[in-house]
Protein backbone atom coordinates (compact mmCIF):
# COMPACT_ATOMS: atom_id res chain seq x y z
CA UNK A 1 0.00 0.00 0.00
CA UNK A 2 0.72 3.55 -0.33
CA UNK A 3 1.95 6.11 2.04
CA UNK A 4 -1.29 7.96 2.11
CA UNK A 5 -3.49 4.04 2.52
CA UNK A 6 -4.81 4.91 6.26
CA UNK A 7 -5.55 0.89 8.00
CA UNK A 8 -8.03 0.65 10.92
CA UNK A 9 -7.50 -2.59 12.77
CA UNK A 10 -3.97 -3.75 11.19
CA UNK A 11 -3.52 -5.81 13.52
CA UNK A 12 -5.93 -8.77 12.77
CA UNK A 13 -6.23 -11.97 10.15
CA UNK A 14 -5.95 -9.88 7.11
CA UNK A 15 -4.53 -6.07 7.99
CA UNK A 16 -1.48 -8.57 9.32
CA UNK A 17 -0.38 -8.88 5.44
CA UNK A 18 -0.63 -5.18 4.16
CA UNK A 19 2.51 -4.01 3.44
CA UNK A 20 3.42 -0.45 4.14
CA UNK A 21 0.86 2.72 4.80
CA UNK A 22 -0.77 4.62 7.61
CA UNK A 23 -1.58 1.08 10.08
CA UNK A 24 -3.74 2.14 13.31
CA UNK A 25 -4.97 0.32 15.75
CA UNK A 26 -7.90 -0.42 18.29
CA UNK A 27 -5.41 1.77 20.75
CA UNK A 28 -4.13 4.21 18.21
CA UNK A 29 -7.79 4.72 16.50
CA UNK A 30 -11.16 3.82 18.53
CA UNK A 31 -13.60 3.99 15.59
CA UNK A 32 -16.36 4.22 17.61
CA UNK A 33 -15.04 7.50 18.59
CA UNK A 34 -15.79 9.83 15.99
CA UNK A 35 -13.73 12.80 17.03
CA UNK A 36 -10.65 11.02 17.55
CA UNK A 37 -11.27 9.37 13.64
CA UNK A 38 -11.57 12.95 12.33
CA UNK A 39 -8.63 13.90 14.20
CA UNK A 40 -6.11 10.56 13.18
CA UNK A 41 -7.63 11.20 9.65
CA UNK A 42 -7.02 14.61 9.31
CA UNK A 43 -3.44 14.36 11.00
CA UNK A 44 -2.58 11.86 8.34
CA UNK A 45 -5.01 13.27 5.67
CA UNK A 46 -5.06 9.39 3.93
CA UNK A 47 -6.70 9.47 0.22
CA UNK A 48 -7.70 5.31 0.83
CA UNK A 49 -9.07 4.07 3.88
CA UNK A 50 -8.86 0.54 4.53
CA UNK A 51 -11.37 -0.46 6.79
CA UNK A 52 -11.18 -3.89 8.86
CA UNK A 53 -11.60 -3.11 12.24
CA UNK A 54 -14.46 -5.16 13.69
CA UNK A 55 -15.54 -6.98 16.63
CA UNK A 56 -15.97 -10.87 14.94
CA UNK A 57 -16.08 -12.89 18.00
CA UNK A 58 -19.86 -14.04 17.01
CA UNK A 59 -20.54 -15.37 20.55
CA UNK A 60 -19.38 -11.48 21.95
CA UNK A 61 -21.82 -10.03 19.62
CA UNK A 62 -24.58 -12.30 20.36
CA UNK A 63 -23.79 -11.55 24.00
CA UNK A 64 -23.44 -8.14 23.56
CA UNK A 65 -25.58 -6.73 20.64
CA UNK A 66 -24.78 -3.04 21.68
CA UNK A 67 -21.00 -3.57 21.47
CA UNK A 68 -21.61 -5.34 18.14
CA UNK A 69 -23.49 -2.83 16.29
CA UNK A 70 -21.17 0.31 17.89
CA UNK A 71 -17.95 -1.40 16.47
CA UNK A 72 -19.37 -2.75 13.64
CA UNK A 73 -22.16 -0.47 12.09
CA UNK A 74 -21.82 2.96 14.02
CA UNK A 75 -18.09 2.78 13.60
CA UNK A 76 -18.20 1.95 10.05
CA UNK A 77 -20.40 4.88 9.65
CA UNK A 78 -17.58 7.41 11.60
CA UNK A 79 -15.11 5.82 9.11
CA UNK A 80 -17.72 6.71 5.93
CA UNK A 81 -18.37 10.33 7.53
CA UNK A 82 -14.66 10.87 7.62
CA UNK A 83 -14.28 9.05 4.48
CA UNK A 84 -16.85 11.71 2.79
CA UNK A 85 -15.04 15.01 4.32
CA UNK A 86 -11.75 14.43 3.16
CA UNK A 87 -12.89 12.64 0.24
CA UNK A 88 -11.22 9.30 0.64
CA UNK A 89 -11.55 6.32 -1.26
CA UNK A 90 -13.32 3.80 1.53
CA UNK A 91 -12.78 -0.08 1.47
CA UNK A 92 -15.28 -1.92 3.90
CA UNK A 93 -14.29 -5.14 4.34
CA UNK A 94 -17.34 -7.31 4.99
CA UNK A 95 -18.45 -11.07 5.38
CA UNK A 96 -20.70 -13.60 4.12
CA UNK A 97 -22.77 -13.70 7.49
CA UNK A 98 -25.01 -10.75 5.64
CA UNK A 99 -26.88 -13.85 3.91
CA UNK A 100 -28.83 -16.21 5.87
CA UNK A 101 -27.17 -19.31 3.99
CA UNK A 102 -30.09 -20.55 2.55
CA UNK A 103 -29.46 -20.70 -0.87
CA UNK A 104 -28.17 -23.89 -2.30
CA UNK A 105 -25.79 -22.14 -5.02
CA UNK A 106 -22.92 -19.45 -4.44
CA UNK A 107 -23.88 -15.95 -3.13
CA UNK A 108 -23.77 -13.45 -5.92
CA UNK A 109 -23.24 -9.59 -5.07
CA UNK A 110 -26.78 -9.66 -6.42
CA UNK A 111 -28.10 -11.55 -3.93
CA UNK A 112 -30.46 -9.44 -0.90
CA UNK A 113 -28.76 -9.90 2.51
CA UNK A 114 -30.47 -11.63 4.92
CA UNK A 115 -28.17 -11.91 8.11
CA UNK A 116 -29.60 -13.76 11.14
CA UNK A 117 -27.33 -13.12 14.17
CA UNK A 118 -26.06 -9.45 15.55
CA UNK A 119 -22.92 -9.75 13.97
CA UNK A 120 -24.36 -10.14 10.25
CA UNK A 121 -27.34 -7.61 11.19
CA UNK A 122 -24.31 -4.99 12.17
CA UNK A 123 -21.89 -6.08 9.39
CA UNK A 124 -24.84 -5.42 6.82
CA UNK A 125 -25.71 -1.58 8.94
CA UNK A 126 -22.33 -0.99 8.05
CA UNK A 127 -22.63 -1.43 3.91
CA UNK A 128 -25.57 0.26 4.16
CA UNK A 129 -23.47 3.30 5.86
CA UNK A 130 -20.79 3.29 3.19
CA UNK A 131 -22.93 2.26 0.28
CA UNK A 132 -25.44 5.51 1.48
CA UNK A 133 -22.65 7.79 1.95
CA UNK A 134 -20.16 7.48 -0.58
CA UNK A 135 -19.71 6.89 -4.40
CA UNK A 136 -16.03 5.71 -4.42
CA UNK A 137 -16.34 3.18 -2.25
CA UNK A 138 -15.37 -0.90 -2.53
CA UNK A 139 -17.52 -3.25 -0.17
CA UNK A 140 -15.87 -6.61 0.15
CA UNK A 141 -17.31 -9.34 1.34
CA UNK A 142 -14.79 -12.50 2.62
CA UNK A 143 -15.65 -15.37 4.06
CA UNK A 144 -14.22 -17.94 6.77
CA UNK A 145 -11.12 -16.06 6.64
CA UNK A 146 -7.74 -17.81 8.00
CA UNK A 147 -4.30 -15.99 8.28
CA UNK A 148 -2.23 -14.65 10.75
CA UNK A 149 -0.25 -17.71 12.17
CA UNK A 150 -0.71 -19.37 15.87
CA UNK A 151 -0.68 -15.96 17.25
CA UNK A 152 -3.86 -14.51 15.35
CA UNK A 153 -6.00 -17.15 13.60
CA UNK A 154 -8.94 -17.55 16.59
CA UNK A 155 -10.94 -19.28 13.79
CA UNK A 156 -11.30 -22.80 12.61
CA UNK A 157 -8.31 -22.98 10.67
CA UNK A 158 -6.50 -21.99 13.71
CA UNK A 159 -8.60 -24.31 15.99
CA UNK A 160 -7.97 -27.47 13.80
CA UNK A 161 -4.54 -26.62 13.77
CA UNK A 162 -4.15 -26.42 17.85
CA UNK A 163 -5.81 -30.02 17.97
CA UNK A 164 -3.78 -32.13 15.36
CA UNK A 165 -2.70 -33.96 18.45
CA UNK A 166 -5.61 -35.03 20.38
CA UNK A 167 -6.80 -38.35 18.95
CA UNK A 168 -9.74 -36.67 17.36
CA UNK A 169 -11.36 -33.73 16.29
CA UNK A 170 -14.94 -33.64 15.57
CA UNK A 171 -16.32 -31.25 12.90
CA UNK A 172 -19.61 -30.06 11.50
CA UNK A 173 -20.50 -31.63 8.07
CA UNK A 174 -23.65 -29.52 7.30
CA UNK A 175 -22.62 -26.10 6.84
CA UNK A 176 -20.20 -25.03 3.47
CA UNK A 177 -18.53 -21.86 2.22
CA UNK A 178 -15.80 -20.10 0.50
CA UNK A 179 -12.43 -20.31 2.59
CA UNK A 180 -10.25 -17.23 2.30
CA UNK A 181 -6.36 -16.79 3.13
CA UNK A 182 -5.94 -13.18 4.62
CA UNK A 183 -2.63 -12.79 2.74
CA UNK A 184 -4.52 -13.69 -1.00
CA UNK A 185 -7.62 -11.27 0.08
CA UNK A 186 -4.83 -8.29 0.15
CA UNK A 187 -4.12 -9.54 -2.86
CA UNK A 188 -7.67 -8.75 -4.16
CA UNK A 189 -7.88 -5.81 -2.13
CA UNK A 190 -4.70 -4.48 -3.62
CA UNK A 191 -5.74 -5.39 -7.74
CA UNK A 192 -9.58 -3.46 -7.15
CA UNK A 193 -8.16 -0.51 -5.67
CA UNK A 194 -5.32 -0.66 -8.19
CA UNK A 195 -7.59 -0.37 -11.07
CA UNK A 196 -10.23 2.14 -9.96
CA UNK A 197 -12.83 -0.78 -9.29
CA UNK A 198 -16.38 0.51 -6.98
CA UNK A 199 -18.79 -1.07 -5.33
CA UNK A 200 -19.62 -4.38 -3.96
CA UNK A 201 -16.94 -7.44 -4.53
CA UNK A 202 -17.58 -11.12 -3.02
CA UNK A 203 -13.45 -12.36 -2.77
CA UNK A 204 -12.03 -15.77 -1.87
CA UNK A 205 -10.19 -18.56 -2.32
CA UNK A 206 -11.70 -20.51 -5.11
CA UNK A 207 -13.72 -23.81 -4.71
CA UNK A 208 -15.79 -24.19 -2.17
CA UNK A 209 -15.86 -27.29 0.96
CA UNK A 210 -17.57 -28.02 4.19
CA UNK A 211 -15.85 -27.39 7.64
CA UNK A 212 -15.47 -31.60 7.56
CA UNK A 213 -13.69 -31.19 4.31
CA UNK A 214 -11.27 -28.22 5.41
CA UNK A 215 -10.52 -29.98 8.61
CA UNK A 216 -9.81 -33.53 6.48
CA UNK A 217 -7.19 -31.18 4.48
CA UNK A 218 -5.69 -30.05 7.26
CA UNK A 219 -4.52 -33.34 8.94
CA UNK A 220 -3.81 -34.41 5.59
CA UNK A 221 -0.97 -31.42 4.82
CA UNK A 222 0.09 -32.00 8.48
CA UNK A 223 0.21 -35.64 8.63
CA UNK A 224 -1.70 -35.89 11.59
CA UNK A 225 -2.70 -39.17 13.33
CA UNK A 226 -6.05 -37.38 14.63
CA UNK A 227 -9.60 -38.81 13.22
CA UNK A 228 -11.87 -36.28 11.85
CA UNK A 229 -15.10 -37.08 12.99
CA UNK A 230 -18.55 -35.81 10.98
CA UNK A 231 -20.91 -34.03 13.45
CA UNK A 232 -24.22 -31.96 12.76
CA UNK A 233 -24.10 -28.57 14.32
CA UNK A 234 -26.68 -29.13 16.05
CA UNK A 235 -24.59 -31.35 18.18
CA UNK A 236 -22.90 -27.87 18.84
CA UNK A 237 -24.09 -25.48 21.51
CA UNK A 238 -23.65 -22.04 20.07
CA UNK A 239 -25.53 -18.72 21.13
CA UNK A 240 -25.59 -17.40 17.47
CA UNK A 241 -27.53 -18.70 14.31
CA UNK A 242 -25.74 -19.15 10.89
CA UNK A 243 -26.90 -20.38 7.80
CA UNK A 244 -26.02 -23.59 6.56
CA UNK A 245 -24.24 -22.41 2.70
CA UNK A 246 -21.37 -19.20 3.14
CA UNK A 247 -20.13 -19.64 -0.77
CA UNK A 248 -19.01 -17.26 -2.75
CA UNK A 249 -16.16 -17.42 -5.59
CA UNK A 250 -13.86 -14.93 -5.89
CA UNK A 251 -13.81 -11.65 -8.33
CA UNK A 252 -11.05 -11.08 -9.68
CA UNK A 253 -9.83 -15.00 -9.76
CA UNK A 254 -8.29 -16.34 -6.83
CA UNK A 255 -6.51 -19.74 -6.38
CA UNK A 256 -7.73 -22.49 -5.14
CA UNK A 257 -8.45 -23.14 -1.35
CA UNK A 258 -6.64 -25.92 -1.13
CA UNK A 259 -3.21 -24.42 -2.26
CA UNK A 260 -3.72 -21.03 -0.42
CA UNK A 261 -4.45 -23.50 3.12
CA UNK A 262 -1.34 -25.57 2.20
CA UNK A 263 0.88 -22.48 1.72
CA UNK A 264 -0.22 -21.20 4.92
CA UNK A 265 0.12 -24.63 6.99
CA UNK A 266 3.72 -25.03 5.71
CA UNK A 267 4.91 -21.48 5.97
CA UNK A 268 3.21 -19.77 8.77
CA UNK A 269 2.42 -22.57 11.13
CA UNK A 270 5.85 -24.33 10.38
CA UNK A 271 7.26 -23.39 13.82
CA UNK A 272 4.14 -24.26 15.83
CA UNK A 273 4.16 -28.04 13.83
CA UNK A 274 7.75 -28.67 14.51
CA UNK A 275 7.30 -27.93 18.16
CA UNK A 276 4.21 -30.62 18.82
Amino acid sequence: MHDKTLITGSCGMIGTYIRGGIRTTRESLDVTDLQQTRHVCAVHQPDVIIHLAAETDLNRCEADPAHAHRVNALGTYNIALVARELGAKLVYVSTSGVFDGSKSDRYTESDIPNPQNHYGHSKYLGELAVAGMLTDYLIVRVSWVFGGGPAKDTKFVGKILKQLQTPSITVVDDKRGSPTYGKDAVAAIESLILSGRRGLYHIGNQGAATRLAIATEIVALTNSSAQVIASASSAFQSSYKTGTNESMYSIPIMRRWEEALSEYVSYEWQQEMRAT
